[in-house]
């Protein structure tokens, strides 16, 4: 978008909020770069040039503003509606993949050259994925000198620089301010969380944003000791790279309150990310249901309850032995099993503050488990089974730079995985906004309530007019169902 000069122009003299994260504006006069939203007088059109990432802007010598906090802006939306080699690179950089492998470790993962992915990336957002990490180290930086106590330089090598002197240059570039003035700016107040390793945040999202669906799907879903539901807040156990973390969520007006408590601040970024990830915060709503709008039986639905998000995962293997665990049982017989499995074989954590108890065990762990005592039917044990040693032999990934289409494959493979199963986790786990479920009960029942066509085949060729969307469209499908997936708890 940031190449459409007069649309750029529009949305800043307009302040649209919508357009944050898509683009950035450079004011040649002040060298400064703000969010479209920003709150000042907007400068002159041609004082104005527009980039496509922050990383773009720094490269540039333009300074992050003070007043609109660009880097605090949502992410761009392409990143997870996309499956090609820029949006898997842009979803493994923020997952932190350059930070620990460098950009050898990226190209593998992806499969391709260092050199070709250089190459796309500086094409497309002006910035290759060493300068985007490092713009993502920045943001980490000020988060952290803003939100705790920690002395500087455990926060240059928690955000991930190699030396205290590059954290004092890169702040200094980026913000025009030394990172102790960068803290002296900060408000003292109460709100500053006093156990260690706790820091509260504040996640932005692009409204209108409906919490009930997302909320509502993940505590009904909670698995026992991983997830609950406690004081308005949704809280989990995350599996980090460098250590594990509580992540406690909750629904707030223009944004969602983000408390994390972690073993080691340098998963700060990928914490955060997941957490992003794991509410679709960085979806464009408004793009989402102009589409499904056009479908007169879906507007009563969208306009009744803009903004549904689609409930990710923070953790994508866990989610397909989920899935598995899931199939043709109801939601409440899928938390036993899975917690069944959490006793047995998760790590155990303290959580002073609630009530969780485990992380959620690895394919590693899975791998070692006896069949027979499964409390499942002799058909789904071998599924199982079989989906965790595909798992832990690194055969099948579903991480964030993972291939939808290849995934896809490798799942309808397994023995035991229908349309459904491979649906569901491409919706949940590999974060397809077109995934479709028409075999699903709750989609179909959903259909004939509206008089949509009810066979799968049908249903599917009907929702070819709501693509690339139909993820979202399914949201609004269950919205009809009186389930507790669908509303926040009391």
């Amino acid at each position: 978008m940031h190449t459409d000069t007069e649309r750029c122009v529009r949305a800043v003299q307009s302040k649209d909020g919508r357009f944050d994260g898509w683009f950035y504006t450079a004011v040649l006069t002040t060298r400064i770069y703000c969010r479209p939203a920003c709150p000042v007088t907007p400068p002159k059109p041609e004082n104005m040039v527009f980039y496509p990432s922050a990383a773009a802007c720094q490269q540039a010598g333009f300074r992050a503003c003070k007043r609109c906090r660009p880097d605090a802006a949502p992410g761009s939306p392409a990143w997870n509606e996309r499956a090609d080699l820029v949006a898997r690179a842009m979803r493994l950089i923020a997952d932190g993949t350059v930070d620990r492998e460098g950009v050898g470790g990226l190209a593998r993962r992806l499969g391709y050259s260092a050199r070709q992915i250089e190459r796309q990336l500086l094409a497309e957002l002006g910035a290759g994925p060493l300068a985007l990490a490092r713009a993502q180290r920045a943001q980490t930086a000020r988060l952290l000198i803003e939100t705790s106590a920690l002395p500087m330089a455990e926060i240059a090598f928690a955000a991930g620089f190699s030396s205290i002197r590059t954290f004092n240059d890169t702040v200094r570039e980026v913000y025009a301010l030394t990172p102790t003035a960068l803290r002296a700016r900060t408000p003292r107040g109460p709100g500053r969380p006093a156990t260690p390793g706790t820091l509260a945040l504040r996640l932005p999202y692009r409204a209108p944003f409906t919490a009930g669906n997302v909320f509502g799907h993940l505590a009904a879903t909670a698995v026992p000791g991983v997830e609950e539901w406690r004081e308005g807040a949704y809280r989990r156990t995350l599996r980090l790279p460098y250590g594990h973390g509580v992540a406690a969520l909750t629904p707030a007006d223009g944004h969602i309150g983000c408390r994390l408590t972690l073993s080691d601040l340098r998963d700060l970024p990928v914490a955060i990310s997941r957490c992003r990830r794991l509410l679709d915060l960085d979806a464009d709503p408004v793009a989402v249901d102009a589409r499904l709008r056009t479908d007169q039986r879906l507007a009563p639905l969208v306009d009744a309850a803009p903004g549904r998000r689609v409930p990710r995962t923070v953790d994508e293997a866990e989610f397909a032995v989920r899935a598995v665990l899931g199939q043709q049982v109801s939601t409440a017989a899928a938390r036993t099993h899975a917690g069944r499995l959490v006793t047995a074989h998760g790590e155990p954590v303290h959580d002073p503050e609630g009530g969780l108890s485990h992380l959620f065990p690895t394919p590693d762990a899975l791998a070692s488990l006896d069949p027979e005592a499964l409390a499942l039917p002799r058909s789904r044990r071998a599924t199982l089974t079989g989906l965790v040693a595909q798992l832990a032999s690194g055969s099948l990934r579903l991480g964030p730079g993972s291939d939808w289409s290849e995934a896809r494959a490798r799942l309808a493979a397994l023995p035991g995985f229908g349309p459904w199963t491979v649906e569901v986790i491409a919706l949940r786990a590999l974060g397809d906004p077109d995934a479709f479920l028409p075999t699903d009960l709750g989609t179909r029942r959903a259909a004939r309530h509206l008089g949509l066509p009810a066979t799968p085949a049908a249903l599917t060729a009907h929702a070819t007019a709501w693509r690339p969307w139909r993820a979202y469209a399914v949201q609004y499908l269950w919205a009809t169902d009186d389930h507790p997936v669908n509303s926040l708890p009391a």
